[in-house]
Protein backbone atom coordinates (compact mmCIF):
# COMPACT_ATOMS: atom_id res chain seq x y z
CA UNK A 1 0.00 0.00 0.00
CA UNK A 2 1.45 3.34 -0.96
CA UNK A 3 -0.12 6.39 1.10
CA UNK A 4 0.64 10.06 -0.35
CA UNK A 5 1.17 12.59 2.63
CA UNK A 6 0.40 15.97 1.46
CA UNK A 7 -1.29 18.22 4.51
CA UNK A 8 -1.31 22.00 4.20
CA UNK A 9 -0.24 24.07 7.63
CA UNK A 10 -2.21 24.20 10.76
CA UNK A 11 -2.20 27.55 11.60
CA UNK A 12 0.04 28.65 14.26
CA UNK A 13 0.81 24.34 15.44
CA UNK A 14 2.48 22.75 12.29
CA UNK A 15 3.97 23.79 8.60
CA UNK A 16 2.91 21.67 5.99
CA UNK A 17 6.44 20.17 6.32
CA UNK A 18 5.86 19.27 10.17
CA UNK A 19 2.83 17.90 9.52
CA UNK A 20 3.65 15.26 6.57
CA UNK A 21 6.52 14.33 9.01
CA UNK A 22 3.71 13.46 11.88
CA UNK A 23 1.59 11.17 9.85
CA UNK A 24 4.74 9.67 8.17
CA UNK A 25 5.44 8.78 11.78
CA UNK A 26 2.21 7.59 13.08
CA UNK A 27 2.14 5.80 9.64
CA UNK A 28 5.22 3.84 10.19
CA UNK A 29 5.23 3.28 14.11
CA UNK A 30 1.46 1.29 13.56
CA UNK A 31 1.46 0.33 9.81
CA UNK A 32 4.56 -1.76 9.31
CA UNK A 33 4.76 -2.39 5.26
CA UNK A 34 3.11 0.26 4.54
CA UNK A 35 5.10 2.83 1.82
CA UNK A 36 4.64 6.79 2.26
CA UNK A 37 5.26 9.61 0.48
CA UNK A 38 5.43 13.20 1.91
CA UNK A 39 4.98 16.00 -0.10
CA UNK A 40 3.61 18.73 1.77
CA UNK A 41 0.95 21.48 -0.09
CA UNK A 42 0.51 25.01 0.19
CA UNK A 43 -2.33 27.36 -1.66
CA UNK A 44 -0.06 29.63 -3.28
CA UNK A 45 -0.07 31.83 0.03
CA UNK A 46 1.75 31.86 3.44
CA UNK A 47 3.72 28.76 3.67
CA UNK A 48 4.20 28.54 -0.57
CA UNK A 49 8.21 29.15 -0.46
CA UNK A 50 8.86 26.72 2.24
CA UNK A 51 6.57 23.88 0.72
CA UNK A 52 7.92 24.36 -2.73
CA UNK A 53 11.63 24.80 -1.86
CA UNK A 54 11.69 21.46 0.20
CA UNK A 55 9.77 19.76 -2.08
CA UNK A 56 11.83 20.22 -4.81
CA UNK A 57 14.89 20.07 -3.30
CA UNK A 58 16.25 23.85 -3.67
CA UNK A 59 17.33 26.74 -1.66
CA UNK A 60 16.08 29.56 0.56
CA UNK A 61 17.78 32.97 0.04
CA UNK A 62 17.30 36.05 1.81
CA UNK A 63 17.53 39.70 0.14
CA UNK A 64 17.50 43.71 1.86
CA UNK A 65 14.20 45.10 0.69
CA UNK A 66 12.46 48.27 2.05
CA UNK A 67 8.97 47.00 3.88
CA UNK A 68 5.77 48.96 3.46
CA UNK A 69 6.73 51.93 5.22
CA UNK A 70 10.41 52.16 3.79
CA UNK A 71 12.29 50.26 6.42
CA UNK A 72 15.19 48.07 5.42
CA UNK A 73 14.09 44.50 6.18
CA UNK A 74 15.43 41.09 5.43
CA UNK A 75 12.78 39.17 2.98
CA UNK A 76 13.32 35.23 2.23
CA UNK A 77 12.56 33.78 -1.05
CA UNK A 78 13.08 30.52 -2.80
CA UNK A 79 15.29 29.18 -5.87
CA UNK A 80 13.94 25.65 -7.16
CA UNK A 81 14.37 23.81 -10.17
CA UNK A 82 18.22 24.11 -10.13
CA UNK A 83 18.05 27.35 -10.38
CA UNK A 84 16.00 27.94 -12.95
CA UNK A 85 12.81 29.01 -11.41
CA UNK A 86 12.43 31.78 -7.94
CA UNK A 87 9.54 31.86 -5.73
CA UNK A 88 8.14 34.92 -4.09
CA UNK A 89 5.67 35.66 -1.43
CA UNK A 90 4.73 39.52 -1.83
CA UNK A 91 4.29 39.19 1.87
CA UNK A 92 7.86 38.91 3.13
CA UNK A 93 8.48 42.47 1.79
CA UNK A 94 5.24 44.26 1.23
CA UNK A 95 3.00 42.28 3.56
CA UNK A 96 0.69 42.96 6.17
CA UNK A 97 2.67 41.95 9.13
CA UNK A 98 5.73 43.77 8.76
CA UNK A 99 3.30 47.34 9.63
CA UNK A 100 2.18 47.54 12.87
CA UNK A 101 -1.11 48.55 13.59
CA UNK A 102 -1.45 51.89 14.60
CA UNK A 103 0.88 52.98 11.65
CA UNK A 104 -1.25 50.85 8.94
CA UNK A 105 -2.07 53.50 6.17
CA UNK A 106 -2.39 52.51 2.93
CA UNK A 107 -1.52 56.03 1.22
CA UNK A 108 1.71 55.24 2.55
CA UNK A 109 2.43 51.99 2.37
CA UNK A 110 4.45 50.38 -1.28
CA UNK A 111 4.68 47.64 -2.75
CA UNK A 112 8.60 48.78 -4.06
CA UNK A 113 10.09 45.79 -1.68
CA UNK A 114 8.27 43.08 -3.94
CA UNK A 115 10.14 44.68 -7.28
CA UNK A 116 13.44 44.46 -5.10
CA UNK A 117 12.96 40.94 -4.71
CA UNK A 118 12.21 40.29 -8.31
CA UNK A 119 14.71 42.08 -9.31
CA UNK A 120 17.14 39.83 -6.97
CA UNK A 121 15.57 36.80 -8.59
CA UNK A 122 16.87 38.30 -12.08
CA UNK A 123 20.59 38.48 -10.67
CA UNK A 124 20.28 35.26 -9.39
CA UNK A 125 19.48 33.96 -13.33
CA UNK A 126 16.02 32.79 -12.80
CA UNK A 127 14.06 32.32 -15.91
CA UNK A 128 10.74 32.14 -14.41
CA UNK A 129 9.40 33.40 -11.16
CA UNK A 130 6.56 32.04 -9.27
CA UNK A 131 4.92 34.77 -7.26
CA UNK A 132 2.62 34.77 -4.63
CA UNK A 133 0.25 37.87 -3.78
CA UNK A 134 -1.45 37.19 -0.38
CA UNK A 135 -1.27 39.42 2.93
CA UNK A 136 -0.17 42.41 0.96
CA UNK A 137 -0.22 45.60 3.12
CA UNK A 138 -0.66 48.27 0.10
CA UNK A 139 -3.27 49.51 -2.42
CA UNK A 140 -0.87 51.43 -4.58
CA UNK A 141 -1.51 48.92 -7.78
CA UNK A 142 1.60 47.53 -8.17
CA UNK A 143 3.27 50.94 -8.95
CA UNK A 144 5.93 50.66 -5.92
CA UNK A 145 6.71 47.17 -7.50
CA UNK A 146 7.25 48.99 -10.78
CA UNK A 147 9.35 51.98 -8.89
CA UNK A 148 11.78 48.92 -7.92
CA UNK A 149 12.33 47.27 -11.03
CA UNK A 150 12.83 50.90 -12.73
CA UNK A 151 9.69 52.49 -13.92
CA UNK A 152 9.57 56.10 -12.92
CA UNK A 153 6.24 58.21 -12.37
CA UNK A 154 5.53 61.89 -12.84
CA UNK A 155 2.78 64.34 -11.89
CA UNK A 156 1.26 66.73 -14.19
CA UNK A 157 3.92 69.30 -13.48
CA UNK A 158 7.06 66.68 -14.82
CA UNK A 159 7.59 65.93 -11.01
CA UNK A 160 9.09 62.54 -10.21
CA UNK A 161 6.60 60.99 -7.56
CA UNK A 162 7.55 59.09 -4.56
CA UNK A 163 6.18 56.13 -2.66
CA UNK A 164 2.62 55.21 -1.77
CA UNK A 165 -1.04 54.65 -2.72
CA UNK A 166 -1.48 58.66 -2.48
CA UNK A 167 1.22 59.22 -5.65
CA UNK A 168 -1.59 57.53 -7.65
CA UNK A 169 -4.00 60.73 -8.24
CA UNK A 170 -1.32 62.39 -8.94
CA UNK A 171 0.44 60.80 -11.94
CA UNK A 172 -0.19 61.87 -15.53
CA UNK A 173 3.04 59.88 -17.04
CA UNK A 174 4.49 56.60 -17.24
CA UNK A 175 8.26 56.62 -17.73
CA UNK A 176 9.20 52.30 -18.30
CA UNK A 177 12.00 53.32 -20.61
CA UNK A 178 14.37 52.23 -17.33
CA UNK A 179 12.48 49.12 -16.70
CA UNK A 180 14.79 45.81 -15.77
CA UNK A 181 15.17 44.14 -19.76
CA UNK A 182 15.62 41.05 -18.46
CA UNK A 183 11.86 40.99 -17.58
CA UNK A 184 11.21 40.29 -21.35
CA UNK A 185 12.95 36.89 -21.14
CA UNK A 186 11.29 35.53 -18.38
CA UNK A 187 7.70 33.93 -17.48
CA UNK A 188 6.12 34.99 -14.12
CA UNK A 189 2.98 33.48 -12.22
CA UNK A 190 0.90 35.00 -10.06
CA UNK A 191 -0.94 32.91 -7.03
CA UNK A 192 -4.11 34.99 -7.68
CA UNK A 193 -7.22 33.21 -5.16
CA UNK A 194 -9.49 36.18 -5.58
CA UNK A 195 -11.38 37.77 -8.53
CA UNK A 196 -11.93 41.49 -7.95
CA UNK A 197 -11.24 44.13 -10.71
CA UNK A 198 -9.23 46.65 -9.84
CA UNK A 199 -11.22 49.83 -9.04
CA UNK A 200 -15.25 50.24 -8.27
CA UNK A 201 -17.57 48.71 -5.79
CA UNK A 202 -15.24 45.50 -5.57
CA UNK A 203 -12.47 47.21 -6.29
CA UNK A 204 -9.41 47.18 -4.20
CA UNK A 205 -9.37 49.68 -2.41
CA UNK A 206 -13.14 49.43 -1.20
CA UNK A 207 -12.91 45.98 -0.75
CA UNK A 208 -9.54 45.23 0.75
CA UNK A 209 -8.54 49.11 2.09
CA UNK A 210 -9.89 48.61 5.48
CA UNK A 211 -8.19 45.98 6.91
CA UNK A 212 -4.90 48.01 5.33
CA UNK A 213 -5.97 50.90 8.05
CA UNK A 214 -8.09 52.86 5.03
CA UNK A 215 -10.91 55.11 6.38
CA UNK A 216 -13.56 56.19 3.96
CA UNK A 217 -11.66 59.31 2.88
CA UNK A 218 -8.80 57.61 2.26
CA UNK A 219 -10.92 54.85 0.26
CA UNK A 220 -12.20 57.38 -2.21
CA UNK A 221 -9.06 59.06 -2.88
CA UNK A 222 -7.64 55.39 -3.38
CA UNK A 223 -10.18 54.41 -5.96
CA UNK A 224 -10.34 57.52 -7.71
CA UNK A 225 -6.44 57.19 -7.61
CA UNK A 226 -6.60 53.79 -8.81
CA UNK A 227 -9.58 54.67 -11.85
CA UNK A 228 -6.54 56.93 -13.02
CA UNK A 229 -3.79 54.84 -12.82
CA UNK A 230 -5.57 52.12 -14.90
CA UNK A 231 -6.41 54.82 -17.70
CA UNK A 232 -2.41 55.50 -17.72
CA UNK A 233 -1.44 51.78 -18.05
CA UNK A 234 -4.27 51.21 -20.84
CA UNK A 235 -3.26 53.87 -22.97
CA UNK A 236 0.70 52.60 -22.45
CA UNK A 237 -0.23 48.88 -22.90
CA UNK A 238 -3.27 49.10 -25.26
CA UNK A 239 -4.92 46.59 -22.61
CA UNK A 240 -7.37 47.06 -20.09
CA UNK A 241 -6.11 45.40 -17.42
CA UNK A 242 -8.55 46.43 -14.47
CA UNK A 243 -11.61 44.51 -15.34
CA UNK A 244 -9.71 41.15 -15.77
CA UNK A 245 -10.57 38.87 -12.53
CA UNK A 246 -7.62 39.34 -10.13
CA UNK A 247 -6.71 42.91 -11.17
CA UNK A 248 -7.63 44.14 -7.78
CA UNK A 249 -5.24 41.47 -5.65
CA UNK A 250 -3.14 42.53 -3.03
CA UNK A 251 -4.01 46.38 -3.40
CA UNK A 252 -4.39 46.11 -7.60
CA UNK A 253 -0.69 44.53 -7.27
CA UNK A 254 -2.53 41.76 -9.66
CA UNK A 255 -3.08 44.72 -12.47
CA UNK A 256 0.51 45.80 -11.85
CA UNK A 257 1.98 42.71 -12.80
CA UNK A 258 0.07 41.96 -15.46
CA UNK A 259 1.46 45.02 -16.98
CA UNK A 260 4.87 45.63 -16.05
CA UNK A 261 5.56 41.96 -15.94
CA UNK A 262 3.46 40.29 -18.61
CA UNK A 263 2.67 38.14 -15.72
CA UNK A 264 -0.60 35.61 -16.20
CA UNK A 265 -2.73 35.30 -12.94
CA UNK A 266 -3.45 31.56 -11.83
CA UNK A 267 -5.46 29.60 -8.81
CA UNK A 268 -2.75 29.51 -6.04
CA UNK A 269 -3.53 26.08 -5.47
CA UNK A 270 -3.82 24.65 -9.03
CA UNK A 271 -0.19 26.56 -9.87
CA UNK A 272 1.55 25.06 -6.52
CA UNK A 273 0.11 21.13 -7.15
CA UNK A 274 1.30 21.45 -11.37
CA UNK A 275 4.43 22.51 -10.06
CA UNK A 276 5.30 19.73 -7.80
CA UNK A 277 3.30 17.34 -10.31
CA UNK A 278 0.54 16.43 -7.75
CA UNK A 279 -1.63 14.32 -9.88
CA UNK A 280 1.44 12.37 -11.04
CA UNK A 281 1.81 11.53 -7.56
CA UNK A 282 -1.48 10.94 -6.60
CA UNK A 283 -2.13 8.26 -9.75
CA UNK A 284 0.76 5.98 -8.25
CA UNK A 285 -0.76 5.96 -4.67
CA UNK A 286 -3.67 3.99 -3.08
CA UNK A 287 -4.51 6.65 -0.71
CA UNK A 288 -3.93 10.53 -0.55
CA UNK A 289 -4.29 12.01 2.97
CA UNK A 290 -4.75 16.45 3.21
CA UNK A 291 -4.78 17.93 6.46
CA UNK A 292 -5.61 21.88 7.50
CA UNK A 293 -6.29 23.64 10.89
CA UNK A 294 -10.14 23.69 10.57
CA UNK A 295 -12.26 22.46 7.46
CA UNK A 296 -15.41 23.93 6.49
CA UNK A 297 -17.00 25.42 3.46
CA UNK A 298 -14.02 27.97 3.09
CA UNK A 299 -11.86 24.83 2.12
CA UNK A 300 -14.00 24.15 -0.80
CA UNK A 301 -13.09 27.45 -2.15
CA UNK A 302 -8.87 27.31 -3.74
CA UNK A 303 -7.79 25.80 -0.49
CA UNK A 304 -5.22 22.51 -0.67
CA UNK A 305 -7.95 19.97 0.16
CA UNK A 306 -9.99 21.61 -2.35
CA UNK A 307 -7.63 21.11 -4.66
CA UNK A 308 -6.60 17.91 -3.92
CA UNK A 309 -10.55 17.04 -4.52
CA UNK A 310 -9.86 18.20 -8.17
CA UNK A 311 -6.81 15.20 -9.04
CA UNK A 312 -9.11 12.89 -6.84
CA UNK A 313 -11.83 13.06 -8.88
CA UNK A 314 -9.52 12.76 -11.98
CA UNK A 315 -7.86 9.70 -10.81
CA UNK A 316 -9.98 8.07 -8.62
CA UNK A 317 -7.98 8.00 -5.64
CA UNK A 318 -9.68 8.47 -2.37
CA UNK A 319 -8.68 11.21 -0.12
CA UNK A 320 -9.01 11.86 2.68
CA UNK A 321 -8.94 14.75 5.21
CA UNK A 322 -7.04 15.33 8.85
CA UNK A 323 -7.94 18.25 10.43
CA UNK A 324 -7.98 20.36 13.74
CA UNK A 325 -12.05 20.96 13.60
CA UNK A 326 -14.70 21.15 11.26
CA UNK A 327 -16.99 23.92 10.84
CA UNK A 328 -19.94 24.72 8.79
CA UNK A 329 -20.80 24.05 4.89
CA UNK A 330 -17.30 20.93 5.38
CA UNK A 331 -19.99 18.95 3.55
CA UNK A 332 -19.12 20.53 0.07
CA UNK A 333 -16.20 18.89 0.01
CA UNK A 334 -17.95 15.78 -0.65
CA UNK A 335 -18.90 16.77 -3.43
CA UNK A 336 -15.34 17.82 -4.23
CA UNK A 337 -13.66 14.78 -4.66
CA UNK A 338 -12.91 14.32 -0.92
CA UNK A 339 -13.77 10.39 0.22
CA UNK A 340 -14.41 11.19 3.91
CA UNK A 341 -12.81 14.11 6.86
CA UNK A 342 -11.62 12.93 10.61
CA UNK A 343 -11.32 15.09 13.10
CA UNK A 344 -8.00 14.38 15.40
CA UNK A 345 -8.65 15.67 18.20
CA UNK A 346 -9.50 12.50 20.74
CA UNK A 347 -11.71 13.82 22.90
CA UNK A 348 -12.73 16.86 25.43
CA UNK A 349 -9.75 19.22 25.69
CA UNK A 350 -8.74 22.71 25.90
CA UNK A 351 -7.81 24.76 22.63
CA UNK A 352 -4.41 25.07 24.07
CA UNK A 353 -4.21 21.43 25.07
CA UNK A 354 -5.27 20.31 21.28
CA UNK A 355 -2.60 22.90 19.86
CA UNK A 356 -0.03 21.52 21.91
CA UNK A 357 -0.38 17.62 21.17
CA UNK A 358 -1.39 18.51 17.23
CA UNK A 359 1.44 16.28 16.01
CA UNK A 360 0.61 13.57 18.20
CA UNK A 361 -3.21 13.93 17.31
CA UNK A 362 -2.10 14.01 13.69
CA UNK A 363 -0.37 10.72 13.29
CA UNK A 364 -2.48 8.75 15.71
CA UNK A 365 -5.21 9.56 13.18
CA UNK A 366 -3.21 9.07 10.27
CA UNK A 367 -2.75 5.35 11.11
CA UNK A 368 -5.76 4.87 12.09
CA UNK A 369 -7.61 5.57 8.98
CA UNK A 370 -4.44 4.04 6.79
CA UNK A 371 -4.88 0.87 8.75
CA UNK A 372 -8.90 1.13 7.66
CA UNK A 373 -8.30 1.99 4.48
CA UNK A 374 -5.57 -1.06 4.22
CA UNK A 375 -8.14 -3.23 5.25
CA UNK A 376 -10.29 -2.60 2.35
CA UNK A 377 -7.54 -2.60 0.03
CA UNK A 378 -6.17 -5.88 1.29
CA UNK A 379 -10.37 -7.29 0.93
CA UNK A 380 -10.21 -5.91 -2.61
Amino acid sequence: MLVLLAPDKFKECLTASEAAKAMDRGIRRNCPGVKTIRMPAADGGEGTVDTLVKALHGRTLTTPVRDPLGKTVRARWGVVRGGRTAVIEMAAASGLHLVPVHKRNPLLTSSEGTGQLIRSALDHGCREIVLGIGGSATVDGGMGMAQGLGVRFFDRHGRRLGRGGRELLSIARIDISGIDRRLSKIRVRVACDVTNPLDGPKGAARIYGPQKGATPSMIERLDRGLKQYSNLLSSLYHRDFSRVPGAGAAGGLGAGAMAFLGARLESGIGLVLDILQMEKSMRNADLTLTGEGRTDGQSASGKVADGLGAIARKTGVPLVILCGSMGPGHEKLYRRGVTSIFPIVPGPTTLRDSMQNTAEHLARTASQVVKLFGQKTLKG
